[in-house]
């Protein structure tokens, strides 16, 4: 068993406007997460970066729970922890920093008791049963474009996003709890605009990985995003003046941060738009790796 390990996680962009908890895309903005076996017993989290003076600092933090957990489950009798995250994922943005937080964790009790090797599927099997959809899971753990689905386990498939797409993320002082975004929806939907999200999602692949043109209208949503208006209207707001400038662009996650989809030509406009709307804008690029262990 070590008696140290670190992983990084990546920001992770889920639904992309149609995909509802199926698709998802890993963001170079990442978490560095270390945890260190000590003698004195009880668990310690030093936290920087996003969350500082927030989040909490001993067992009941995310990432030591998860970890706690993880190791009984494995047959660890660790009983003392040092864990330090170096946050750069947003809190309650829709940037999944709560998927990342689960991965780092289930990753660093795996890394511990197995000399440093991680089963990646194990991890995004766990991480999407304890959050109940899969999509930030596998992009968080996988890298790139995701797919994921539910059957007896969930399951995901990995696509590679073509260099013309860039991804720019606004960034509101607002947060959403995803529970809180969730309860917005509502239990039924009409047939024909689940047909149309069907037809968007299958397009959206196509914009991704093989033809850009089509990304303004692949990224258009009938299930999720006009139902949870009322709770971000800035978002909404931005969104739309982003498709009225012709850039491709969607909630990010449940919000409410936004997420474009913009040709190296537009980036600038995004900033622009974004900017002029109150959001905090940034370029990043799409992470080709998810879970890293050192």
């Amino acid at each position: 068993m070590l008696a140290r390990a670190r992983v990084s996680v990546p920001a992770t962009s889920a639904n992309l406007g149609p995909g509802f908890d199926s698709l998802g895309i890993a963001l170079e903005l990442r978490d560095v997460v270390t945890a260190e076996v000590v003698a004195n017993p009880g668990v310690r989290v030093t936290v920087t970066g996003e969350g500082l003076q927030k989040l909490p600092t001993d067992e009941s933090h995310l990432v030591a729970k998860v970890l706690l957990e993880a190791l009984d489950a494995l047959g660890s009798s660790v009983t003392g922890l040092d864990i330090t995250c170096q946050n750069q994922i947003p809190q309650g943005k829709g940037l999944g920093s709560s998927a990342a937080a689960i991965v780092a964790g289930l990753a660093l009790a795996q890394a511990l008791i197995f000399d440093g090797n991680v089963d990646l599927d194990w991890v995004f099997t766990q991480t999407a049963i304890r959050e109940g959809h899969p999509d930030n899971a596998a992009a968080c753990v996988y890298g790139g474009l995701t797919i994921a689905w539910t059957g007896q386990i969930p399951q995901s498939r990995k696509l590679d996003v073509i260099p013309e797409v860039q991804a720019v993320v606004g960034i509101p002082n607002s947060e959403l709890l995803t529970e809180k975004a969730r309860n917005l929806l509502p239990d039924n939907v009409p047939h024909n605009d689940a047909a149309f999200n069907v037809a968007r999602s299958a397009l959206l692949i196509v914009g991704l990985t093989q033809d850009p043109s089509v990304l303004l209208e692949a990224t258009d949503d009938r299930l999720h995003q006009s139902y949870r208006t009322d709770a971000y209207p800035q978002t909404i707001s931005a969104v739309s003046a982003l498709k009225s400038a012709g850039v491709a662009a969607c909630v990010s996650g449940a919000g409410p941060a936004v997420l474009a989809f913009a040709s190296v030509e537009q980036v600038a406009d995004a900033h622009k738009i974004l900017g002029g709307l109150g959001f905090t804008s940034q370029k990043l690029e799409i992470a080709h790796s998810g879970l890293l262990v050192d």
